[in-house]
């Protein structure tokens, strides 16, 4: 696997379309961070708060910034996207970006039928500008990075005299490619629309759902897990790699989950919701680093014997706290060491399965579009995301890490305490 594998997912990770689209949804965070904040608050697990909230008549402006961070992130996405791809083919991004913008909205009806009958003419339904057009928004952000970018470095264009400013060269440079994308996407508009459907809605039915529903599951958490460990372990990020496979979907189940809360009804299992979402990833499977590494430091800081570990466990143990372990991964080390790989590989394993069991059987409620910053220490973002049940099911990961690692990093310290005595 280390002579095919793992050139064959750099290869993969290095890709125009991926690196632009990695880059591109990072467009979308400072904004959902943000309207996290609100959400937050709004919805503070904690009632008088949320009284007060009412009781001043704010809560109104809290949904508006709600509406307009999470309900947009596909139009973020689309432009980030586009942008991404231009500025990595060293052409003038913004104008992509823009065009990714105008062809997405394009692709997308601008009436809706309201509930007595009546069509609402000249609006932007954000139904389709949130998670449910998000696998659209990147196809149309990949083709509109593509062809701009092929355009511009073929020379296909209207150039301008060199003694014109350069921001109205660029903006006559991007006249043809413009006028082909927009021509474009008036065309598939108007294909899809005979059949009483829009591109994005059928990209939605036919490709995002069914993978939404693959990322939901236990066969998507134990391949999500598998993939990010066993590349980790080979020293290779695999977070980079799920992130790209996988990260676009589970933020569309993150803010599909926030639009059944924004609808007024309880989000549990049972009214859609879903239970793998990015912030799954982040405070359960991922919590203090990738492999859920913490009970590994703790034996190392306060129980080993070894010079080496107990050094290295006294040095990770606080940036294990804020979710980075990379000094463990590679100082313990993790990676290529065979006595580790088991407990590495299937410590996040067993917690994704645990965790899914319990918000799946209400134990622990699922995730709203609230989000906090992946540095956020355990049983804090528990408690900020999901109350003081989702924070003692973070107690019960530590403590599943601490039984998982321990047996493994005791063979293993005295082994280092074997090779030391040697030394000396």
């Amino acid at each position: 696997m280390n002579n095919k594998a793992v050139p064959s997912a750099l290869k993969f990770v290095n890709m125009k379309g991926i690196v632009a689209l990695k880059e591109g949804i990072l467009f979308t965070l400072p904004l959902l961070m943000v309207g996290s904040i609100f959400l937050l608050i709004s919805s503070f697990p904690y009632q008088p708060v949320v009284d007060l909230i009412n009781n001043l008549g704010w809560m109104e402006a809290f949904n508006q910034v709600s509406g307009a961070t999470f309900n947009i992130s596909a139009i973020v996405a689309v432009v980030g996207i586009a942008y991404s791809y231009a500025k990595n083919e060293n052409v003038e991004p913004l104008s992509a970006g823009f065009l990714g913008f105008v062809c997405f909205l394009i692709t997308l009806r601008s009436n809706v039928e309201s509930e007595s009958g009546d069509i609402v003419s000249n609006i932007i339904n954000k139904t389709w500008t949130a998670g449910q057009g998000m696998i659209g928004a990147i196809i149309i952000g990949l083709i509109v990075g593509y062809v701009y970018s092929l355009f511009i470095n073929k020379g296909i264009t209207i150039k301008m005299p060199d003694s014109v400013p350069s921001n109205v060269s660029s903006s006559f440079a991007a006249l043809v490619p413009g006028a082909v994308l927009i021509a474009g996407s008036a065309i598939i508009f108007q294909i899809f629309n005979s059949f009483d459907i829009t591109f994005i809605e059928f990209i939605y039915k036919a490709i995002q759902a069914p993978m939404q529903g693959v990322t939901d599951s236990l066969f998507g958490i134990i391949l999500y897990c598998t993939i990010a460990t066993i590349f980790w372990w080979f020293g290779v990020h695999g977070g980079s790699i799920v992130t790209g496979i996988m990260g676009p979907l589970l933020l569309s189940n993150l803010t599909a989950n926030q639009a059944i809360v924004d609808s007024g009804q309880a989000l549990t299992v049972s009214n859609g919701a879903y239970i793998v979402t990015d912030q799954f990833t982040a405070i359960f499977i991922n919590l203090t680093g990738t492999g859920t590494t913490l009970g590994l430091v703790i034996f190392m800081a306060f129980l080993a014997k070894s010079k080496q570990l107990k050094e290295l466990g006294k040095l990770s143990f606080i940036p294990s706290i804020f979710n980075i372990n990379e000094p463990v991964i590679f100082g313990t080390p993790i990676v290529m060491n065979p006595f580790l790989f088991i407990p590495f590989v299937l410590t996040p394993t067993v917690v994704g399965i645990l965790m899914y069991g319990s918000i799946y059987f209400g134990l622990v409620p699922p995730f709203s579009g609230v989000t906090v910053p992946w540095t956020t220490p355990a049983i804090i973002s528990g408690f900020l995301l999901g109350g003081w049940r989702m924070a003692l099911a973070q107690v019960v990961i530590l403590g599943i890490s601490c039984v998982m690692y321990f047996p493994f990093i005791r063979k293993v310290d005295k082994m280092n305490l074997i090779a030391e005595a040697e030394a000396e």
